[in-house]
């Protein structure tokens, strides 16, 4: 840009492992323009993980209210921004954007644009197939001049949170295993015997295995079933945070063990090693952004058995969410994920 922007709106919506990619380019525009006004549009869940965020005025839209809800937005917003990094594809979030006055409009490349994106932008990010979400979403500063070169989160935890969490288990030098078995996407979520045999295994090394959820009836499923496998002891968290706790919690571990989900990203937006266990997904694209080294990769497989051809040669995003597709990983998976982190910690 000629010039430094004086206000620029954000809209992203959903999920929480998307918005939680979406803090690092918050730092990177912060970064360079201090005295930006920097607006969100957000749903709920995603304003109750980050509410506090510095700088940043968020405006949260809930999708049951629908146009009426649209409109109710346009007038709690100001009079125009210098530009909207619209964020997201789906159809709702098209049409929504629709009521964010801006000229600049900025969306995504060609490839990846989907359900009417194209009429409701008029600049698009470069496109580069092969990089993970986070660097996609990051690419939303180059049409304003900027580059994101360093990767910032720090999440907004106020001091309670750290302290509930600091009360769940006594800091000891035992390392600990968290386990959030859930993924709201039902075909990516693991099998608690199997979840079971790997918290075991932690265990015998003498690590404490803790485990954490939300409170739908899945996750408290789940985790009795977990419990019921294991032959170790396991502190069972589930239910018993908030959203502002969770990253607190797992912050206090050190290996967090998970499907593609939110807690995988808030986990390693606050510093911890996440052990991701990736069939329907790529975790390349979608996986821990710090710590993939650490993932169970089964997403070749999958495309070979679901899709009839290596994931090389399918479109780069594609998910495999068959029924089944997690049976790919397996035990052994798992556990030797976890040996690849406990030797890097040896060293």
């Amino acid at each position: 840009m000629s010039t430094i922007p004086h206000s620029l709106c954000l809209l992203r919506l959903s999920a929480l492992g998307d918005v939680t990619h979406v803090v690092p380019l918050v730092r990177t525009l912060q970064r360079h323009w201090p005295q930006l006004h920097l607006h969100w549009v957000i749903d709920k869940g995603g304003f109750k993980l980050l509410e506090g965020l510095q700088g940043v005025t968020f405006h949260t839209y809930d999708k049951k209210t629908g146009l009426a809800g649209m409109r109710a937005l346009r007038r709690d917003l100001p009079d125009r921004f210098d530009a909207l990094l619209q964020m997201q594809v789906a159809l709702r979030a098209n049409l929504l954007s629709a009521f964010i006055p801006a000229r600049r409009r900025i969306g995504y490349d060609r490839s990846r644009s989907k359900d009417l994106h194209g009429l409701v932008i008029n600049e698009r990010i470069p496109d580069r197939p092969g990089i993970h979400v986070l660097d996609a979403m990051g690419s939303f500063c180059e049409p304003l001049g900027l580059k994101q070169t360093e990767i910032v989160w720090d999440l907004p935890v106020p001091a309670d949170a750290h302290a509930w969490a600091a009360a769940q288990w006594p800091a000891d030098a035992t390392r600990t295993l968290v386990i959030s078995p859930c993924s709201s996407h039902v075909r990516r979520n693991w099998f608690a015997d199997r979840y079971a045999a790997v918290a075991d295994h932690a265990a015998a090394q003498g690590w404490r295995v803790v485990l954490c959820g939300g409170r739908s009836e899945l996750e408290r499923q789940t985790a009795d079933a977990i419990i019921a496998a294991m032959h170790a002891p396991v502190l069972d968290l589930v239910g018993k945070d908030t959203l502002k706790q969770l990253p607190a919690l797992l912050a206090r571990a050190d290996l967090v063990m998970t499907p593609d989900s939110g807690p995988m990203h808030i986990a390693n937006a606050m510093g911890t090693a996440v052990l991701g266990l990736h069939a329907a997904s790529n975790p390349r694209r979608s996986g821990p952004y710090s710590t993939v080294r650490y993932c169970v990769d089964r997403y070749d497989d999958a495309a070979r058995r679901y899709k009839g051809r290596p994931a090389a040669e399918l479109k780069w995003g594609t998910k495999i969410e068959h029924d089944g597709v997690m049976e790919l990983v397996t035990v052994d998976d798992g556990i030797a994920a976890f040996e690849r982190f406990r030797d890097d910690v040896a060293d």
